[in-house]
């Protein structure tokens, strides 16, 4: 616009000066150097224009790889399909689930661990229970045993009570035979009863002689044999220096 009004006014202020014949070399010399000028201005704007243009053309550009960079159009994707996102979210929680397998892992560890264990106590409770069923049958069989041998003991009393009322009436009924043959040999007269003394055994003829009094005793004595009377009073010396038998009497 400066350049056509410049153009204008050269046009202008030159317009008189053709009418005289001598004013045409000023206008020449002029020229050139508003069309230098110009030039020069318009290169000056031209270069503007162009720094300007490249200027937006490198924010076009900049933007563009922003864009190219960033996915605009993928990004009209996530809007209509969220379930997108959720995929990616699968394997990010993925890895978080990692450390729960790994403690399902332990705890699976520690469950056959303690599973282990308690096979272990149950076997030990297992050989437990059978010595307790075998301690409980020792136990039964003792206490068989026991009552078998309480039995036995009340079965050898019972035979000890029948055994020594036996004897009693046997000691009786023997100590009543002995009072009756030691009073036979009293009311005899002493050389009968030495007679037959001298025929007697020797344990019989003891006990008779312990049981008779000594009043008797000596004249049947002075009427036996010297070698038996001897015998007799050496056993009769004998037998008084040990404890005398249960059931003896000395008259």
């Amino acid at each position: 616009m400066a350049l056509k009004g410049k153009s204008k006014a050269t046009s202008q202020g030159t317009a008189p000066n053709t009418d005289g014949g001598g004013g045409r070399a000023p206008i020449v010399r002029v020229l050139p150097v508003l069309i230098f000028f110009g030039v020069l201005m318009l290169s000056v704007r031209v270069t503007d224009l162009f720094m300007g243009l490249s200027g937006l053309g490198l924010g076009a550009v900049s933007v563009a790889e922003l864009q190219a960079q960033q996915p605009p159009k993928p990004a009209a994707t996530p809007a209509t399909a969220p379930a997108a996102p959720a995929a990616p979210a699968a394997p990010a929680t993925a890895p978080a689930a990692a450390p729960p397998a790994a403690g399902d892992a332990a705890g699976e560890g520690r469950t056959q661990t303690e599973m282990d264990v308690l096979e272990k106590l149950r076997e030990r409770r297992t050989v437990l229970d059978s010595r307790e069923r075998d301690v409980e049958r020792r136990e039964e069989m003792l206490r068989a045993a026991e009552s078998q041998i309480d039995r036995k003991v009340a079965e050898m009393k019972t035979l000890q009570s029948t055994i020594e009322g036996l004897l009693r009436q046997y000691n009786d009924q023997e100590d009543n035979k002995m009072r009756s043959l030691v009073k036979i040999y009293e009311n005899m007269k002493p050389k009968e009863a030495a007679k037959i003394f001298e025929q007697l055994d020797m344990s019989i003829l003891l006990e008779v002689v312990e049981r008779m009094k000594e009043q008797k005793v000596a004249p049947i004595m002075a009427e036996m044999d010297p070698m038996k009377a001897k015998g007799v009073t050496a056993e009769l010396a004998q037998r008084r220096q040990m404890p005398a038998p249960k059931g003896a009497s000395g008259g």
